[in-house]
């Protein structure tokens, strides 16, 4: 019993995205061409276009897909109370969805001109404003707001920075988490 027509096309998918994915980190998104992804992955261009016309379409979908953890994230904590509990969760949850998502952002990252005029970057900016938002919602005073800034920005630009630090990529996440929660949770408990 074979699989579905659908069922190989996502498969299809999937790989062109993983290859992708470790071409753009590896050799930068502007220098890797479709006919480079194609050879990659042993197939000719005319079957690469088949799924995904551009480049930018490849970057788009495995954004969405790394996107797609931090985009559930932000619709729960929509949901929730803002309370200084909520945002250390919020901060936690982040930080474990961040780290599947690092990919994405160290190629906009490193990629940055010839990615600017791009959808997938404004969707990507969108997603940290978002997150920025609700980690500063509640009528918080300036001091904790910057406080809660830097809890933020720990974890996000953290994770660039820690490369050649010996450890693990879990060990690095979670000593970032833990400076930041202290940030978090120093502030929170000035204001109280």
């Amino acid at each position: 019993m074979g699989s579905t027509p659908q069922a190989r096309r996502s498969d299809t998918r999937e790989r062109i995205r993983k290859t992708a994915l470790d071409l753009f980190v590896s050799r930068g998104y502007e220098k890797t061409s479709l006919r480079e992804i194609a050879e990659a992955l042993g197939v000719t261009k005319a079957a690469l276009y088949y799924h995904f016309k551009t480049k930018e379409d490849i970057l788009s979908a495995i954004s969405e897909d790394l996107g797609r953890p931090v985009d559930d994230l932000i619709a729960w904590a929509r949901e929730q109370p803002q309370t200084p509990a909520t945002k250390r969760e919020l901060l936690s949850r982040y930080s474990a969805a961040l780290q599947s998502a690092i990919p994405i952002y160290r190629i906009l990252q490193e990629n940055q001109a010839s990615l600017r005029g791009l959808a997938v970057g404004g969707v990507l900016r969108e997603r940290m404003e978002a997150i920025g938002r609700l980690m500063h919602s509640g009528g918080l005073g300036f001091d904790t707001q910057i406080h809660v800034a830097s809890a933020l920005l720990t974890v996000h630009f953290g994770a660039f920075t820690l490369g050649e630090l010996s450890g693990t990529d879990e060990q690095k996440r979670q000593a970032l988490l833990d400076v930041a929660l202290t940030t978090l949770d120093r502030a929170v408990a000035e204001t109280a």
